[in-house]
């Protein structure tokens, strides 16, 4: 039987070497599940405190434990990739916050809060991301899709659960923004109208 520490180095090399996170069942494996949940949890505690105030932290994301970069450092890390991370436009923002909010919602849902026409090419780019997914439909004429977000967008943002997720703007700051266009939204031009807009005044 192994002791804590051994147990410890054990979980440590794993989730340094994993490419993604690791849940508790995938720890469990490591030691054939002879070592149950709750000690897995305290070790991981455990493991947590010893990376305490360095510049790697241990994290508990939606989809399990994962060693990641403390945000302060990241824009130096930055500096190693020449490649400049997605951004994205405020219409896009906005429909993922409708999204992460309201969930799950369907597309006119997403209209009729924005009031206007949200774009296929905004929803796909978010299910292109791994952000958003369909998760059912509407029992209502024609069945809309209903969309959620994804444990891997809980995972970007370094959230377990959707009862985690920050105010909205703490949420814009961490997805990088298009620089604002001088010409207005493609999909702010087409404004949702009333069905009697058709009228004219006599």
């Amino acid at each position: 039987m192994l002791n804590p520490i051994e147990a410890t180095s054990i979980i440590e090399a794993a989730l340094l070497a994993a490419q993604e996170p690791l849940s508790l069942n995938d720890l469990r494996r490591l030691f054939a599940e002879e070592i149950g949940a709750d000690t897995l949890r305290r070790l991981l505690g455990e493991l947590r405190e010893q990376w305490g105030g360095r510049s790697v932290e241990l994290v508990n994301s939606a989809s399990g434990w994962r060693f990641q970069t403390r945000p302060e450092f990241q824009p130096y890390i930055d500096r190693l990739n020449p490649e400049k991370p997605p951004r994205y436009s405020r219409a896009v923002l906005e429909t993922l916050a409708i999204i992460a909010y309201r969930q799950p919602v369907t597309r006119g849902d997403i209209e009729d809060i924005r009031g206007v026409v949200v774009s296929a090419p905004i929803l796909q780019t978010l299910e292109a991301r791994g952000w958003i997914d369909v998760v059912g439909h509407r029992e209502t004429p024609g069945r809309p899709a209903l969309y959620a977000t994804t444990r891997g967008f809980l995972d970007d943002l370094g959230l377990r659960s959707l009862q985690d997720l920050p105010p909205l703007e703490e949420i814009a700051k961490t997805l990088p923004l298009e620089p604002p266009d001088p010409q207005p939204e493609a999909d702010a031009a087409t404004t949702r109208q009333p069905a009697e807009s058709g009228a004219t005044a006599g």
